[in-house]
């Protein structure tokens, strides 16, 4: 995998980055992209500390389809073309649904449904061209309901949905997809920082390890779901 192009959406911090910096790790050239300009430059200057001139960061929003694809082609420019998707980005909005705005219901949705479609279909023909690998970060909300939970439920029970399909629609491509629905994570998450009392949940290296596995494995082979949570709630 050494040189290959990893493509992370929402990769400034959480999860993103998790991932991103054990590709890094281990060999992969990776783009990141983030919402805010200020945030990008800031997780870049982070990882070119240690892997200068093996990373670069795009802001774009994943709810913007001319956003997207202008991003790939800036990681086609400087990395070419890309072998791994990672479509992380993702918000929660959380309300009775009595009380869960139009808004919120909207980019909720947006960005954790549209944004993965948008996020494929703008890398769809570079990873036909390296016979890549698509990966979607859901949640276990994607197949457990919970009260307040209306608008998340929704888009992680959709974006399980796509990914399986799209499976079935780009294996014969040669291209591997694979849902991970991870449970609690420390990270950033609803507002959430995290402190030392986290160290019961997932990591953000340990989903970033997971990935790495899955990119490893032999091609012949295909984990196309995978629930993970930690292994001793608090």
């Amino acid at each position: 995998m050494t040189s290959k192009v990893a493509f992370i959406t929402g990769g400034t911090k959480g999860i993103g980055l998790g991932i991103a910096e054990i590709l890094l790790k281990n060999g992969l050239l990776v783009a990141i992209t983030g919402r805010t300009e200020d945030g990008v430059q800031e997780c870049i200057a982070l990882l070119n500390e240690k892997y200068k001139g093996r990373v670069m960061g795009i802001k774009a929003d994943v709810r913007n389809m001319d956003e997207m694809s202008a991003a790939v082609h800036l990681i086609n420019e400087k990395f070419g073309p890309i072998d791994v998707t990672i479509a992380n980005a993702g918000i929660g909005h959380f309300a009775p649904i009595d009380e869960l705005t139009l808004e919120h219901w909207q980019e909720t949705i947006d960005t954790n449904l549209t944004g993965v479609f948008y996020t494929l279909k703008a890398s769809l023909n570079n990873l036909k061209s390296s016979k890549g690998y698509f990966i979607t970060i859901a949640s276990l909300a994607g197949t457990n309901f919970f009260e307040q939970g209306a608008a998340y439920n929704a888009s992680k029970f959709g974006l399980v949905g796509f990914t399986q399909a799209v499976m079935l629609d780009l294996r014969k491509f040669d291209i591997k997809c694979t849902t991970i629905m991870p449970g609690s994570v420390a990270t950033y998450f609803n507002n959430h920082v995290p402190n030392e009392t986290d160290g019961w949940k997932i990591q953000a290296e340990d989903l970033g390890e997971m990935v790495w596995d899955l990119l490893k494995m032999n091609p012949r082979t295909l984990p196309s779901k995978i629930e993970v949570r930690p292994s001793k709630p608090k």
